[in-house]
């Protein structure tokens, strides 16, 4: 059964930037968060900040010395005034939105953006994981994948550590995603699974490989004397 958290994921994926209007509208109330109808999109922080604007459940638009259609203001029915201008930082997880944070500033956001992705583009591939993650018989497998020399061609490597108890797999064309795949091989992640288990995969091992390759993890190692990754199933035998 793989967990619905995946505790291969570090950091943010796909982080994006969307500027956003903090609205003040009545006493008492909380600020309203909106973006600017595309009409006004180019307008400058300082065309905006402080300014009146009028404002629905989808954008806002500033009124004091811009023209605004009267389709679009008839649409908006609330009136306040631009408290602030905030850069919002976002992500996803498999498509859930996630609120990361705001800034001040179009040039922060980045910065921002820049550490937390990484653009080495390499952080956190490797992991080293305990055995414990494998029942016997899949551990038994990967044990003997490791000794042939022959490719798997299912998208992973087996790999001995030399003088160690521990075993490598190199997983191949990550993130083990529908889209990624598709481009990479017409396939799925879907016909990934099945043709690994028709291979005679086990289970346990192919669950494991496919949340790591989720994570665009490209080397999983799994050693008797690592430590449990915390979130992701154990076996006693």
């Amino acid at each position: 059964m793989i967990p619905i958290n995946n505790p291969f994921i570090r950091g943010y994926q796909n982080l994006a930037i969307q500027r956003l209007l903090a609205i003040r509208y009545e006493e008492d109330c909380p600020l309203t968060y909106l973006p600017l109808h595309s009409s006004q999109a180019h307008l400058a922080d300082d065309q905006v900040h402080r300014f009146p604007c009028v404002f629905c459940d989808d954008f806002a638009l500033v009124t004091e010395g811009q023209d605004v259609s009267s389709e679009l203001d008839d649409h908006c029915t609330g009136m306040g005034v631009v408290q602030t201008v905030v850069y919002a930082i976002t992500a996803d997880e498999y498509g859930v939105p996630l609120h990361v944070g705001d800034t001040y500033s179009h040039e922060t956001a980045l910065e921002v953006v820049r550490r937390l992705a990484f653009d080495t583009g390499h952080y956190s591939r490797c992991w080293e994981i305990s055995t414990g993650h494998l029942p016997s018989h899949a551990q038994a497998h990967l044990e003997y994948l490791a000794d042939v020399a022959t490719p798997t061609g299912l998208l992973f490597e087996a790999f001995r550590i030399p003088s160690s108890n521990a075993v490598g797999v190199k997983l191949i064309a990550t993130p083990w995603t529908d889209t990624n795949l598709r481009f990479f091989d017409g396939s799925s992640t879907a016909t990934l699974h099945q043709t690994q288990r028709e291979a005679g995969v086990p289970q346990p091992l192919v669950d494991v490989m496919h949340l790591a390759a989720l994570a665009d993890v490209r080397i999983v190692i799994f050693d008797p004397d690592a430590l449990v990754l915390e979130g992701l199933p154990t076996f006693d035998d």
